[in-house]
C-alpha cells in the first residue's frame, strides 16, 4: 500500500526517497524472520484460527502505523503487521491447498494467490489515490478498515474443518534447505519477486515523467497493473497443471525482463505508460503459483513448511527490491531502476533452469535406486 505514497512520507516525515523505500524492506523482512517463527509456534492451532488471530495482528499493526509521531515508530508499527502477513500468506495458501484433490492443487494455491492479486489491483491504487487526498495516514485508517472486512469474512466463510498438518519446529521448518532442489528454487523466487517489486516499490518515480508526481495517475498504473494481474495470476494456475512449473516460469521471466528492459522508453508518456503496465502485469505477479508448486511436487508430505519458506523467501524479494532499487535510485537515478531489475530477472531464469536439472537429475537417480546422500534422506523421510 505504501508503495505508491512514498512522496507523502517524504514530506511528511521528511526523509529521502531512498529512506522512504525502507518502510517497504522493513515490513518485508519482519514478514521473513516472523513467519516461521509464528507459524511454528501456531502449528498445532486450528487453519482457521490461525488465520483469524493473524488477521488481528495485521489490524493492530496497520492502527499503530496510521497514528505513528514519527519515522522510527512508523517502522515498529509496519513490523507487527507483517508479523500477521507474514503467518497469513502461507496458512491461507496451504489450507486453499489442503482442501482439494492433488491435481487440482495449482488452481487452489491460484485462487488463494489471486484473492491477494486483488488486493494489489483495489487496494494500492485505490489507497494511493485516497493518500493523496487525505494523506498517508488516511490510507492507512482504509487500510485498517478493509482488515475489519477481511476478518468478517474469515468468520463467516472459512471451514472450521481444514486438516492441521503435523507440528513442525522451527529447525524441523529449515530442513529441506538442505534439499539442493529446494534451495535454487526458493532463490529462483527470490530473484523473481526481487526484479518485479524493484519497479513496483518505485513505481512513482519511475514513472514520474508520465504521470507529473499525480498520486491519482500512478494509482492508476497501479490499478491496471493489478487488475490484469488477477486474471494472469488464475491462469497461470491452470496452465501449471497443464505443463508444469518449469515452462510457466520461464515464459514469465523471459517476459518480465523484456518489459523491465524497456520500460524507459515507455515511462515518459502517460498513454505509453499504461500500455506498458498492461503488458508487464501479464506475468508479473504469475510467478508464485507455478513457484509453490514446484516446491509441494518435492515432497507433498512437508507441503505446509514449504509454503511458508516460499512466503518468507517472497518477503526476503520485497525487502530486496526496496534496498537495491533505494541504493539504484541514489547512484544512477530512476533511469537506472528498469536496467538493475532486468538483470535481476535474467539471473532468475537461469536458476530456475538449474533447480529444473536438479530435480531431473534426482527423479533419475532414484529411478535406478541410487542411495540418497543423508541429508536429502531426512528431507524427503
Amino acid at each position: 500500500m505504501l508503495a505508491g505514497m512514498l512522496p507523502h512520507l517524504e514530506d511528511s516525515l521528511h526523509v529521502s526517497t531512498a529512506a522512504a523505500g525502507q518502510v517497504v524492506t522493513v515490513y518485508a523482512l519482519a514478514c521473513a524472520i516472523l513467519g516461521p517463527i509464528l507459524a511454528t509456534v501456531t502449528a498445532a492451532w486450528s487453519r482457521r484460527v490461525v488465520l483469524l488471530s493473524a488477521a488481528l495482528v495485521y489490524l493492530v499493526g496497520t492502527v499503530g502505523a496510521a497514528v505513528a509521531p514519527n519515522y522510527a515508530l512508523l517502522l515498529v508499527a509496519q513490523a507487527v503487521a507483517a508479523a500477521g502477513t507474514g503467518l497469513f500468506v502461507p496458512v491461507g495458501a496451504s489450507s486453499g491447498a489442503a482442501l482439494v484433490t492433488p491435481e487440482r492443487r495449482g488452481r487452489a494455491i491460484a485462487t488463494v494467490l489471486t484473492g491477494f492479486t486483488a488486493a494489489t489491483a483495489f487496494g494500492a491504487p485505490i489507497g494511493t489515490a485516497f493518500g493523496s487526498r487525505f494523506g498517508w495516514r488516511g490510507t492507512m485508517w482504509f487500510v485498517a478498515g478493509l482488515a475489519v472486512v477481511g476478518i468478517v469474512g474469515l468468520l463467516t466463510l472459512v471451514p472450521r474443518n481444514i486438516p492441521t498438518p503435523p507440528a513442525e519446529s522451527l529447525k524441523r521448518r529449515f530442513v529441506p534447505l538442505a534439499d539442493p532442489r529446494v534451495l535454487t528454487t526458493l532463490a529462483t523466487t527470490a530473484l523473481a519477486f526481487t526484479s518485479v517489486y524493484v519497479l513496483y516499490t518505485y513505481i512513482a518515480d519511475i514513472f514520474d515523467g508520465a504521470t507529473g508526481g499525480s498520486g491519482g495517475k500512478t494509482a492508476t498504473l497501479m490499478f491496471v497493473l493489478g487488475v490484469i494481474s488477477i486474471v494472469g495470476s488464475y491462469l497461470a494456475g491452470i496452465v501449471t497443471d497443464r505443463i508444469g512449473g518449469r515452462g510457466v516460469m520461464a515464459i514469465c521471466l523471459i517476459w518480465v525482463a523484456v518489459c523491465l528492459a524497456l520500460v524507459q522508453v515507455f515511462s515518459g508518456s502517460f498513454p505509453a505508460s499504461i500500455g506498458f503496465i498492461a503488458v508487464f502485469a501479464v506475468t508479473c505477479f504469475s510467478m508464485s503459483a507455478p513457484q509453490q508448486h514446484r516446491l509441494i511436487g518435492l515432497n507433498p508430505p512437508l507441503a505446509s513448511v514449504l509454503v511458508s519458506l516460499h512466503s518468507s523467501i517472497l518477503y526476503v524479494a520485497i525487502a530486496l527490491a526496496g534496498a537495491i532499487g533505494g541504493a539504484g535510485l541514489s547512484i544512477g537515478g530512476s533511469g537506472s531502476l528498469g536496467y538493475i531489475a532486468a538483470v535481476i530477472a535474467v539471473l532468475g531464469l537461469g536458476l530456475s533452469e538449474l533447480a529444473h536439472r536438479l530435480t531431473k537429475r534426482k527423479a533419475a537417480a532414484v529411478a535406478v535406486g541410487s542411495p540418497e546422500p543423508a541429508e536429502e534422506a531426512a528431507v524427503t523421510s
